[in-house]
């Protein structure tokens, strides 16, 4: 691996970890039902063209950072099925999630990132669409 890779790696990891520790992703949803500061549950989404082995160096990072880590192996046969997939690894979380998506994994993150356990949504180089929006109409002016 490229030195800027891990460094990038490393620079996110660090990023992530912080933002869970320091409880600065909580939202009011989660502020209203007591919750303490400091996320444990993260967990990660992959883009298209890859699968849950692309997070294979950012994991350990988080761990020793004292997280639990899970990465999803979305199954890339239709947005809705990666968002269930996406969905079932929260579910199967003890307590608040950050959510975090590479790439594609960034659509996948923002519909999953409805559900109720999900205190935060953090995007590393990921594609962030708004309500109504799809991956095709944010990257059709480019």
């Amino acid at each position: 691996m490229p030195l800027l890779k891990l460094k990038m790696h490393r620079t996110a990891c660090a990023a992530i970890a912080a933002l869970c520790m320091t409880g600065a992703l909580v939202t009011a949803a989660a502020a209203q039902s007591n919750m303490s500061a400091g996320v444990k549950n993260v967990v990660l989404v992959h883009g298209a063209f890859a699968d849950g082995s692309s997070w294979s160096k950012v994991i350990p990072l988080l761990q020793a950072k004292g997280l639990h880590v899970v990465a999803v192996q979305n199954p890339l046969s239709s947005l809705a099925d990666d968002v269930a997939a996406t969905k079932r690894a929260i579910a199967l979380q003890d307590g608040p999630v950050i959510l975090v998506g590479h790439s594609y994994g960034g659509v996948v993150i923002t519909e999953a990132g409805n559900d109720p356990k999900v205190v935060g949504l953090v995007y590393v180089a990921a594609f962030a669409p708004g309500d109504g929006e799809s991956i095709t109409s944010i990257s059709k002016p480019h």
